[in-house]
């Protein structure tokens, strides 16, 4: 399996920061039926589902896509020495995988001009911003931090309204704010003629998609518009921290019924590797199908 694939004249490479069983599906698809979860069994284990545990498999990375131009990650996964004791699992890591594989691919911390930030999640901020001297820094010196409008405001307010319940803001995106290295856009916002942003919300207030390429010769960096193919196969099922459940599906049903046995490739934010691939019809909703990139 390859982590770097071509989209046109374009380079995509993934940037993995870990993967592997993670969550009980009952509890991460809250609405999703013990039954439909049985019958989907035959073709999510052991890929999206593993049988040893019964968790959804999961995988937390990021997307650097290479134009004639710019380089640019997309989402930022968790990050080091990060409080958050609400997920043990990813509480105060001190890893040096995430740049390792960053490396692996010729990269340095020093050689992105953007990072995109689909929304402000924990697990899509967290290396923005580095511990230097008991301070948070940005962790891509050079990099415009992109972030959606609605997004950037909903966080900010929230954080002042209830101090300390999003730590990932104040230690990952204020920060940021505070250094003058953010651009505010809106969700349909063009970077260039082979980079722009996709409005796709629900998961979050202003949660956006970015389409890199050209017709024919396209790719979709889909966040966390979805988690799991089986929000392909029933779009309309939220998953637990979503903003708006009937947005997402409305988000999810959308996008899909317009790349759907296209040759638009999309490249799914947490699916296991290899994670990108193409949607099919199946009955009333999609299936993914994985290639081999």
């Amino acid at each position: 399996m390859s982590l770097s694939f071509a989209v046109g004249d374009l380079t995509v490479h993934r940037v993995i920061e870990n993967e592997g069983p993670l969550f009980d599906p009952l509890t991460f698809f809250p609405t999703l039926d013990k039954t439909v979860l049985e019958e989907s069994r035959s073709w999510m284990q052991p890929r999206f589902l593993d049988p040893a545990t019964g968790q959804l498999v999961l995988c937390i990375q990021s997307y650097i896509v290479r134009t004639r131009h710019h380089t640019i990650l997309i989402d930022s996964c968790v990050g080091n020495h990060k409080e958050r004791t609400n997920y043990p699992f990813w509480n105060q890591m001190t890893s040096d995988r995430y740049e390792r594989n960053l490396a692996a691919h010729g990269l340095g911390f020093g050689d992105i001009d953007f990072v995109m930030c689909t929304h402000l999640h924990v697990d899509h901020v967290g290396w923005n911003t580095k511990l230097e001297n008991g301070r948070w820094v940005p962790t891509f010196p050079k990099a415009k931090y992109v972030f959606a409008d609605r997004e950037l405001a909903f966080w900010t307010e929230r954080e002042k309204t209830d101090p300390g319940k999003q730590p990932w803001i104040t230690d990952s995106v204020l920060p940021i704010v505070s250094a003058k290295r953010h651009e505010v856009v809106r969700s349909d916002h063009e970077l260039s003629d082979v980079v722009r942003l996709i409005p796709t919300p629900g998961h979050t207030i202003d949660h956006y998609s970015v389409r890199i390429g050209k017709p024919g010769a396209d790719a979709i960096i889909g966040g966390d518009m979805i988690h799991s193919p089986l929000q392909a196969r029933y779009p309309e099922l939220p998953m637990r921290a979503d903003y708006d459940r009937t947005q997402g599906g409305v988000s999810r049903r959308t996008l899909f019924e317009q790349i759907c046995d296209t040759s638009t490739l999309f490249c799914s934010g947490h699916f296991p590797s290899p994670s990108t691939g193409r949607f099919t019809r199946w009955g009333d909703g999609f299936r993914f199908e994985c290639t081999q990139a």
